[in-house]
């Protein structure tokens, strides 16, 4: 058999599935067919599961391949319904054997793109229709995402509830698997959904009541529509940046190869490598695991002691004597060389970051953001930004720091507001009026409604601006952000301790219904907690969550007071960057 893959599924799958996992040997090589993205090309056992060939999902004809059966792997899309009907079209009838084509829907079956099958004639072509479940995909061992790239455009600008339906799916088997979890909180009215269709499936099911030991003491479901300032802001964590400069997909960076070079004696640099040097980062690489949540500011200490430890580790061979010493030493040796591997690898991407993070425009955007975000001249032009546009910057860091203004004043006056949608559309072009609106309807980039701005109030209540931060041995999450505490973490924070009785006030003022629920547990599954045991809450993030988010939450977990574990799930991992994308729309010019 013969698998096509839609493209966006090959990196969640390629976390749950190793290429190895499917491939057969006898099947390579045969036929000219690039190999499918999705693992690059690890070497393969003998027969596994017996996919023969790979393809990336392209309109055309399939490439040849000696198979009987070609199962298609897509998202329930209509744009990729014609993309398949192409390739069954073309398919050569007269061909013997005739090939049987199968179709499976991630995550669920779509009876409109089924439809769309049938008016282009094809429908009947497939044998088997199903779908395979793929709702929260494991990422580290705290963190779950569904890697719905457009839940948050799906939810606020088109009013589609499908990617919560399946959050409230991957919950359900959550807690099959772990247990029911005995408290619901939450913020927004996507979160209200959620706990609804939660409590409805679980009536609807009662078969579905388990008898397992609860691990998750509580469930906190955020809106990313509560907390709209946090993804603007640059992240300057040590992952977050990796991800805010060169785009983290599916735990793989590729990095530019010239820091990666070998460097041999006498050769002057000639020959580098042009292919993008790829990594993969997670807590399995223990430095990284270290070093992944602190503050870029914090980073290059503890790269220079790890630096001496492993140097003084391979000196210790000198003072190996006896059989035993030698044995011992060189029974280390592997360890230490991944670890001087690491080391290198990570002393090269915190130069890349370094090059950027002292230049003077990265030193200017971030002096605006910290202005905008601790409340200093939010309720007027901006001269920096206004700059920006006249030097045509790229028009992403534009929209993020205008709606960053607008975000921490509750909207900007109209004739702001005006003024900067005229100069992004004098600038960049008309087309852009489409983005402008979505990025209106999203609570981006808004006129101020009632007059007022909330903001000082949330800022001052939930202390959301620290002056007096201390990035190399933090004592609060505004680490993350130098300054800036993520409002959701804050939310996150006050809800372990003291309670979200202390900031009703506030929580009226941000969008959306706060509510809590409680889940019966069948008798004798009642946690008894012992001493310093900690409580356990997986805090869900409706529409995307950052890596500095994940970063602040981590910490609260380590705190030794803390007394509560997080653990992270989410519809996406995002930055600034890729939402603001996700929210723009693409008009071509016309063809005259």
């Amino acid at each position: 058999q013969a698998i096509v893959w839609d493209e966006y599924l090959t990196g969640p799958f390629g976390l749950i599935a190793q290429y190895s996992l499917l491939k057969v040997s006898a099947g390579r090589g045969r036929g000219g067919s690039q190999p499918c993205p999705l693992w690059g090309d690890a070497p393969a056992p003998a027969q596994e599961h017996e996919v023969e060939k790979m393809f990336t999902l392209k309109p055309g004809r399939l490439p040849p391949a000696d198979v009987k059966n070609i199962i298609f792997f897509v998202r329930p899309k209509l744009e990729l319904m014609d993309i398949i009907t192409d390739n069954v079209l073309r398919e050569d009838r007269g061909r013997s054997p005739q090939r049987d084509f199968h179709i499976l829907f991630v995550p669920r079956r779509s009876l409109l793109c089924e439809q769309w099958l049938k008016e282009q004639g094809v429908l009947g072509s497939f044998i088997h229709r199903e779908q395979y479940s793929l709702d929260l995909i494991p990422f580290d061992g705290d963190l779950l995402s569904m890697e719905s790239e457009s839940a948050f455009k799906e939810c606020y600008l088109e009013s589609d509830q499908t990617s919560l339906y399946h959050a409230a799916k991957g919950l359900m088997t959550l807690q099959a698997l772990y247990g029911t979890i005995p408290q619901i909180f939450g913020k927004g009215d996507c979160a209200r959904h959620v706990a609804n269709m939660m409590i409805r499936m679980k009536r609807e099911f009662p078969g579905s009541q388990n008898s397992i030991f609860p691990v998750f003491d509580t469930l906190l479901l955020l809106d990313r529509n509560v907390d709209l300032l946090t993804p603007l802001a640059t992240q300057l964590t040590y992952e977050g940046l990796i991800d805010e400069i060169y785009g983290i997909q599916n735990t793989y960076v590729k990095l530019p190869p010239e820091k990666f070079a070998p460097k041999k004696q006498g050769e002057g640099g000639k020959d580098l490598p042009t292919e993008p040097k790829k990594l993969q980062l997670n807590s399995a690489e223990e430095l990284y695991a270290e070093i992944r949540d602190k503050n870029f500011n914090a980073v290059g200490s503890v790269l220079s002691k790890k630096a001496k430890i492993i140097s003084a580790a391979f000196e210790e061979r000198h003072h190996a004597k006896t059989v035993g010493e030698i044995k011992q030493f060189v029974s280390q040796l592997p360890h230490m060389q991944a670890a001087r591997s690491s080391l290198a690898n990570h002393t090269s991407i915190a130069e890349l970051i370094k090059d950027i993070t002292t230049s003077e425009d990265f030193f200017d955007n971030l002096t605006v953001e910290q202005e905008f975000m601790s409340g200093i001249d939010t309720d007027k032009v901006n001269n920096y930004i206004e700059d920006c546009i006249a030097q045509k910057h790229p028009l992403i860091k534009i929209l993020r720091l205008v709606c960053l203004q607008s975000v921490c004043n509750s909207g900007l006056k109209q004739k702001v507001l005006d003024h900067y949608k005229r100069e992004i559309l004098q600038t960049y072009g008309y087309e852009h009026i489409l983005t402008l609106n979505n990025l209106e309807k999203a609570g981006l980039l808004k006129p101020q409604a009632s007059g007022r701005n909330n903001y000082p109030t949330i800022r001052k209540t939930l202390r959301l601006w620290m002056d007096d931060v201390n990035e190399q041995n933090p004592n609060d999450i505004s680490y993350v952000y130098s300054g800036y505490a993520p409002l959701s973490v804050r939310l996150a924070q006050l809800l372990a301790r003291p309670g979200w009785r202390s900031i009703e006030e506030v929580l009226k003022m941000l969008p959306g219904p706060h509510f809590e629920e409680r889940q019966q547990l069948p008798t004798g599954l009642q946690k008894k907690r012992q001493h310093g045991e900690n409580r356990v809450t997986l805090v869900f993030f409706l529409g995307g969550v950052t890596y500095a988010e994940i970063a602040a939450l981590r910490f609260l977990s380590q705190m030794e007071d803390g007394g509560t574990e997080y653990v992270i799930a989410t519809t996406k991992l995002i930055n600034g960057t890729t939402w603001i994308k996700s929210l723009m729309e693409k008009l071509e010019p016309a063809p005259f």
